[in-house]
């Protein structure tokens, strides 16, 4: 989830990504359907800022913001967002204050002010107020809390009967009855439409009479979506590793996640046959790399993290794989991949995959995605293989088999923008999680707000990959001055 001379947001490691696959899930939800609410929050409710609560990040301020825990009884029940900011180091060049909006689902927007600002340009630090707040369900904002022992439960997605497709089912009903239980009245609420009114909460209590917004991965579509919602209070918005939220059906998810993700397996395999510093110059790179997966299937292959234990061949995939895609550190996963292959087997063993994250119950709540039974999980599963041949049981297909039997809140459905400002769409044209087509459908449905900035490399996120897209996007974030479009920007060594 990552971010000119110089850039508006540095590069944000692989944590935010739509399916960013250290935030690896393991919840499920069931939300409760909300009805549309279109009428404006209180701009009544002022922010009283403090020092944040951590000495070694000085200069942070917190504050929280109370809304309503379901914006269609804005009398009942309410809740606490955690809220941070950084002032501009310039006031007398301050142009207003710059909310982000972080990924996962599941990252925390304080987190990343108090301890990651450097992401930050100083040109963009001088001119705006930097806010980040965590979303709800999430960090600070009433996080969802769930039972550690029914977590550590969870079925594995390799599937391979009708009964472990209905014991897969069960499963998720416990476990969201559990987190329901132990959460709260806002686990019924979590999706994105609801977080659409505490960002115009937001705005407003920061004074805003527009919105200046910048989302990555899963941030993109609370981005869109607030545009929908409040097209004439958005300022400037960056949209980048974006989220196509018009997705019809798991079928075209699965496959549009996998597709995207070979995609960028097929990049390092073409980068290794030409590198001189990738640690297997010469090797069948394909071949090695199934060698691993043969291994990992078998129990045999050691957890670099985790000496003395196996890692699962979904965790291989998803865990060092996919968190040198993000970065495109192709070098790095070379040379990880090479240590791997020379390390001693250990005795074959079953594995387990890692959990997911707390956040799956907001990913639920916002895609509808049914699976009728194992046959067409199945067939699902065989679509993928097949369109994704080295990268088994990719992160997606977890969060498809988790969801399984939770209502959706806010369901796919096509943007529909009227009368906002111009929206700048950012996305890499080899992002293993989010890929371009998605940022093409989404600038479409944007119609005339949507601008596409493309960078021409890889990587999940791209607005600091260079000076193209670092002065494109912080002359629009800064002065408005909005990219001709179909902008394109070459790609430069990670």
């Amino acid at each position: 989830m990552p971010f000119r001379g110089r850039s508006a947001l540095r590069r944000i490691p692989a944590r935010g990504t739509a399916m960013a696959v250290g935030a690896a899930m393991a919840v499920i939800t069931g939300l409760a359907a909300a009805p549309a609410v279109h009428a404006s929050p209180s701009a009544g409710e002022a922010l009283r800022w403090a020092p944040c609560d951590d000495p070694a990040q000085p200069g942070a301020e917190c504050a929280t913001l109370s809304v309503p825990v379901d914006w269609a009884r804005p009398g009942g029940p309410r809740l606490d967002l955690a809220v941070a900011r950084r002032q501009a180091t310039d006031p007398g060049a301050r142009v207003g204050s710059l909310v982000f909006g972080p990924g996962g689902p599941g990252d925390s927007g304080v987190e990343m002010v108090v301890g990651r600002v450097g992401r930050f340009s100083p040109e963009v630090r001088s001119r705006f107020d930097i806010v980040g707040f965590d979303p709800r369900g999430v960090g600070g904002s009433n996080p969802v809390t769930c039972s550690g022992d029914l977590l550590a439960e969870r079925p594995s997605p390799e599937l391979r009967s009708q009964a472990d497709f209905d014991a897969t089912v069960v499963y998720n009903r416990r476990l969201r009855a559990d987190c329901r239980a132990r959460t709260g009245p806002v686990f019924d609420h979590l999706d994105t439409a609801q977080t659409v009114r505490d960002l115009d909460a937001l705005r407003a209590a920061l004074g805003e009479r527009e919105l200046t917004f910048h989302g990555s991965s899963y941030g993109t579509l609370l981005g869109a979506q607030y545009a929908e919602t409040y097209p004439r209070r958005v300022r400037a918005m960056v949209l980048e590793s974006v989220m196509d939220h018009s997705v019809p059906t798991a079928r075209a998810f699965l496959q549009a996640e996998a597709a995207t993700a070979q995609d960028s397996f097929q990049e390092f395999v073409k980068w290794c046959d030409g590198a001189a510093d990738c640690a297997l110059q010469g090797r069948d790179v394909r071949a090695v790399w199934q060698g691993l997966l043969a291994r990992a299937g078998r129990g045999e292959l050691e957890d670099p993290a985790k000496p003395g234990t196996s890692l699962s061949s979904s965790d291989l995939v998803n865990k060092i794989a996919f968190r040198r895609f993000y970065e495109a550190d192709y070098a790095g996963l070379a040379t990880a991949i090479a240590r791997m292959e020379v390390s001693r087997p250990l005795p074959a063993s079953p594995t387990s995959t890692a959990p997911l994250h707390p956040a799956t119950p907001v990913f639920c709540s916002d895609w509808h995605l049914p699976v009728r039974d194992y046959r067409e999980y199945a067939s699902l599963v065989a679509m993928m293989n097949r369109t994704a041949p080295d990268l088994p049981y990719l992160l997606p297909l977890h969060m498809v088999a988790a969801c399984q039997g939770a209502p959706t809140a806010n369901p796919q459905h096509r943007l529909h923008v009227h009368g906002a400002s111009p929206i700048l769409v950012s996305n890499a044209l080899h992002d293993p999680a989010t890929g371009y087509p998605w940022a093409v459908s989404v600038a479409r449905q944007l119609g005339r707000s949507g601008v596409l900035l493309t960078y021409e490399g890889q990587g999940h996120g791209s607005v600091t990959r260079g000076p193209c897209m670092e002065d494109a996007v912080d002359s629009y974030l800064a002065d408005l001055a909005v990219p001709p479009r179909g902008t394109n920007c070459p790609a430069v060594p990670s």
